[in-house]
């Protein structure tokens, strides 16, 4: 009901993780080192605003991708 949702209306993005900042860059990529946000219900990320407290702008998919990357088991 909720993908149908969000297909029609797209996601609201009300239900997010903790705000997450990455201890330490990853080798030489562009690995964020911002504090983010993830959307629960479509796993988009966005930035975080700790003086605002509040979301930011949609992170870009270069570095989106950059922290799966650093992330995933095969880089380590």
């Amino acid at each position: 009901m909720n993908s149908l949702l969000n297909a029609l209306f797209g996601c609201s993005h009300r239900r997010t993780t903790f705000p997450i900042t990455p201890a330490r860059r990853v080798g030489k990529s562009n690995v964020r080192n911002a504090t983010y946000v993830v959307c629960l219900d479509c796993g988009k990320e966005f930035d975080y605003d700790w003086q605002e407290m509040r979301i930011g702008q949609p992170v870009t998919a270069r570095a989106a991708a950059s922290t799966q990357e650093a992330l995933s088991p095969a880089h380590r």
